[in-house]
């Protein structure tokens, strides 16, 4: 069984609304049960990067989830734009290329690349081009991140543990398509259970719709605290 405070520190919530009051009550009704809040490029739209402020003087660690694909020079100011801001995590699209990823290995912030989305399955990755399965385009591309200087990545629960055998145990996993046992995917097609992705070696788990959708966001996030833990 793990401490309680290290898998707080592992949740990520992610905050997809748009009314900054509705972002704050979220926010602080989940104080000190998830350990960084994700904003996304909904929240973010709506409300700017005051939002991110906002949050951040709170004391809350934010994941600002912009996914940044640009030529080098301007992911590389909208990473450093991210780091002023105070925020803990950023991502950028590792599809960029090595030159873009080495332009946004930031050293204060925790910069990580994201493989293959979460919604798309093998099919959906045929149909725009890519050769391969999911696993091993995601495992390409944590390579990639990798070599080009980038501390970890966003994959699917799924790649967990083929990313962790080829990028090594210090590269950090952050992982999507985490939904409770009995709950809806939704969107998401490559899914596991909390429980699952933390045994498979995920290093933090970003819940949304299980969480923010449910009548008492607080207990949801502790109920999925306790599956963490089971």
């Amino acid at each position: 069984m793990q401490a309680r405070d290290r898998l707080h520190a592992r949740l990520v919530v992610a905050v997809d609304v748009s009314q900054r009051d509705d972002i704050l009550r979220l926010v602080d009704s989940l104080h000190g049960v998830a350990g960084v809040f994700k904003i996304g490029l909904q929240a973010f739209i709506a409300n700017g990067p005051s939002i991110v402020r906002e949050l951040v003087a709170r004391g809350e660690r934010v994941f600002l989830d912009l996914k940044i694909h640009d030529i080098p020079n301007t992911a590389q100011h909208a990473i450093a734009e991210a780091a002023e801001l105070g925020a803990f995590i950023a991502t950028v699209h590792t599809a960029g290329g090595s030159a873009m990823l080495r332009a946004c290995a930031h050293g204060s912030l925790l910069v990580l690349g994201v493989t293959i989305l979460t919604s798309l399955d093998d099919a959906a990755l045929a149909e725009i081009g890519f050769a391969g399965n999911a696993v091993d385009n995601a495992v390409r591309l944590a390579r990639l991140a990798r070599a080009s200087g980038l501390r970890g990545v966003v994959a699917s629960p799924h790649e967990i543990a083929p990313i962790r055998e080829a990028c090594g145990d210090d590269f950090v996993i952050l992982t999507p398509g985490i939904r409770p046992s009995g709950s809806d995917a939704g969107d998401q097609r490559r899914t596991m259970t909390p429980r699952e992705a933390i045994a498979a070696g995920a290093d933090y788990l970003v819940v949304g719709r299980p969480i923010t959708g449910a009548a008492d966001a607080r207990s949801a996030a502790l109920k999925i605290l306790e599956e963490m833990d089971a």
